[in-house]
This record gives structure tokens, sequence and C-alpha cells, in this order.
């Protein structure tokens, strides 16, 4: 169900976007990522004699990688002195199970299968690092159909800097403007936007307590994957 905070804009009725081409988040938009995430953290804390956190705890957090799990899980940021070597410990537990229990959102694989069957070419665009991205794709069985990849450290700049959504579009021979964004993150949002892409929220991702997603600049918030297809034309290309 739509949210109390979703503004008139981003309770926009689902009208058919100008567009021939999707461009996806990976964390909290395709996939159910914080799972593993979560795992990781828990490892960091046992390892320092911790209880683990409950999933349910965490999972708001995993959009934010790292530094979210961190935050929540171990009460630190960049600049403490604790933070990096938390932060490599988290990366390599991260690193050594990133796809366990990380799946695809219910109705992805539908929605895919019905992107590729109307002529959408479609790709990713995360601040994942590609050492974890680029595997869990494969794992996920994303590898081989995504039309692009584009990693946080693809470009020298990440989200929300519109450098990455900029290249992805290049690469997939769309102008920007003819590709919508999809994202659970208000960067994702502020990303598409100055990209000159209509962009939708996945409320169904992770989105924080404080988050206020019908405040961002979106052209509409859709409440599962398969929502998207309500905002596509007929055909892409």
């Amino acid at each position: 169900m739509p949210t109390a905070d979703a503004s008139a804009k981003g309770a926009r009725a689902p009208r058919a976007l100008a567009v021939g081409a999707v461009l996806f988040d990976l964390d909290g938009t395709l996939a159910d990522t914080a799972p593993d995430l979560a795992a990781a953290l828990n490892r960091v804390r046992g390892d320092r004699g911790l209880a683990s956190m409950p999933l349910a705890a965490l999972r708001p957090h995993a959009s934010h990688g790292a530094r979210g799990l961190l935050a929540a899980g171990m009460g630190v940021g960049p600049g403490h002195a604790t933070y990096e070597p938390l932060r490599e410990a988290f990366l390599d537990h991260y690193a050594a199970a990133l796809c366990v229990e990380s799946t695809l959102f219910a109705e992805v694989a539908a929605l895919l299968d019905a992107l590729e069957a109307r002529a959408f070419a479609w790709g990713i665009v995360t601040n994942k690092a590609e050492r974890f991205a680029a595997p869990l794709l494969d794992a996920l069985g994303l590898a081989a159909r995504a039309g692009v990849l584009v990693c946080g450290d693809t470009t020298p700049h990440a989200k929300p800097h519109p450098a990455p959504l900029l290249f992805a579009a290049e690469h997939l021979g769309v102008a920007p403007q003819r590709c919508v964004y999809v994202g659970d993150a208000e960067r994702d949002i502020l990303a598409g936007a100055a990209a000159g892409m209509p962009t939708l929220v996945a409320r169904y991702g992770y989105i924080e307590p404080q988050d206020r997603p019908g405040d961002w600049p979106a052209d509409g918030i859709i409440e599962s994957p398969g929502g998207l297809l309500a905002w596509l034309p007929a055909r892409g290309g």
C-alpha cells in the first residue's frame, strides 16, 4: 500500500514514459541481498564477542552497504578510529559468502522476461564495487542478460553523481532521456534526475524509517517490481 509520506508527485498514477530502456539499481531493487549483507555484519560482531542482530533491524540499512551496516550494527562511521578495520573485516566476510541467501525479488524474473519480450534494453547501475557485483550477478543468473553493468568503481564518480547512469546509457546506445532509472534510495533518484532520466522509486526496497520517498524528485513510486510495466510503453527500442 502507498505510504502516508507519498507526495502528489510520488503518488502520481502510472503513465507510459517515453523510454526505450530500463536501468536498475541492484541491492534493494533487483535483488534482495540484505540477508547476506546482514550475515557479514553479524560475523564482524561475532568476531568481537557481540551477539548477532536480527535481520529486521539491519535490513533497512542494506542499500548503504558497509557504511550503513557498520553504523547500524557497530555504531561507527567514516572518520572513526575503528571504521576502516571494521569495514575491511565486513568486506572480507561478505566476499566469502555474498550469494548464500540473496535472491531476486519476487516478480523480477517475470519482469525481466517481459522487458526482453517487449524489446527493452536493460542494465544495472550500482554503487557496489565490481568485485562484489559481478560475481553476484553471475550467481543470480543475470550476468549474461544485463546489457550493461556499471559499478561503484566503473567511473570516477558514484551515485548520486550522474556519471554512472550516463555511462550506462551510452553503452546501451540509448539517449539518457529515453532511459528510466529504478532505485530504492534517494541517491538513485538524484542521480537519475541529474542525468536527465525519468526515475521511479522501488518502494518495496530498503527504505530506512526516516526516509520520505514521496518527497524525492521521482516521477513515481512502484510498490513491487511488476509495477514497473505500467510505466512503460508497449515496446522498447
